[in-house]
């Protein structure tokens, strides 16, 4: 093999092992966020999804590259934990709760809801939770709060709201926002025909942690494993442009 042809190849192997060892340290962060949020309600465990990338730089043969294609977030539903507040409420099954904030409707599975001082219902950071036929007002002097498996809000005084429950033909599309929120970006809601909830529970995150931590360690592994495959790479490519440097052309 030719002088340059040689050091190509090494380039090369280099190329790649960057690549996946890239690839490695932003899947180390996707593990580290979801352990983060172990106990963070409704939060939806995330992981990497990596292709192939061929390049073709110049007139050299094709190199097979890693890549990052995206995140993948789990949908699958978090355990049901009992609060005792009543105004707490767990999606069981498809379906968010429809929000209004001042950037416009956003989309959640934490049911953590409270009454404002006007007696609205509204999230931990005060946006208003939405009914069907609009936000939901519970008078203090109505007596205990019940909601029904179906969403329905009532007291003493009778039925209050309904609580609006959406879903998404692309859930993975969602994008997460800040306090534990998803807009939808320009897919349209879609109610949910048979909403199944509880009351006075909240969903908790699917986040597994020992399966999280073992995550860790592997990549872990791997990427001092490849760190230190780069370094002997790094050390025979040095030494070769040193000894092909010291022959007679």
């Amino acid at each position: 093999m030719e002088k340059g042809g040689t050091i190509a190849a090494m380039e090369n192997a280099l190329y790649i092992g960057l690549s996946r060892q890239t690839a490695l340290r932003r899947e180390m962060d996707v593990i580290a966020n979801n352990i983060a949020n172990a106990n963070t309600p409704a939060f939806k465990a995330e992981k990497m999804i990596f292709q192939e990338f061929l390049s073709k730089p110049g007139d050299r043969e094709r190199i097979s590259l890693v890549q990052d294609f995206g995140q993948a977030r789990d949908l699958s539903e978090g355990p049901a934990e009992p609060t005792g507040n009543p105004l707490d409420v767990a999606i069981h099954g498809d379906g968010y709760f429809t929000v209004d904030t001042p950037l416009g409707e956003r989309y959640t599975r934490h049911g953590r809801f409270q009454l404002d001082a006007t007696g609205q219902l509204v999230t931990s950071a005060g946006h208003a939770v939405q009914g069907q036929a609009g936000p939901i007002n519970i008078p203090t002097d109505g007596g205990p709060i019940s909601i029904a498996a179906d969403g329905t809000v009532s007291n003493d005084n009778g039925v209050l709201g309904v609580l609006q429950l959406v879903t998404f033909d692309d859930q993975q599309a969602l994008k997460r926002a800040a306090n534990g929120l998803y807009s939808a970006e320009d897919q349209n809601p879609q109610p949910v025909d048979n909403p199944t909830m509880s009351q006075g529970m909240i969903e908790g995150s699917n986040v597994e942690s020992i399966v999280e931590m073992t995550r860790m360690m592997t990549v872990s592994r791997k990427y001092q494993s490849l760190g230190r495959f780069l370094e002997k790479e790094d050390e025979r490519l040095t030494q070769m442009i040193t000894t092909l440097g010291k022959r007679p052309s």
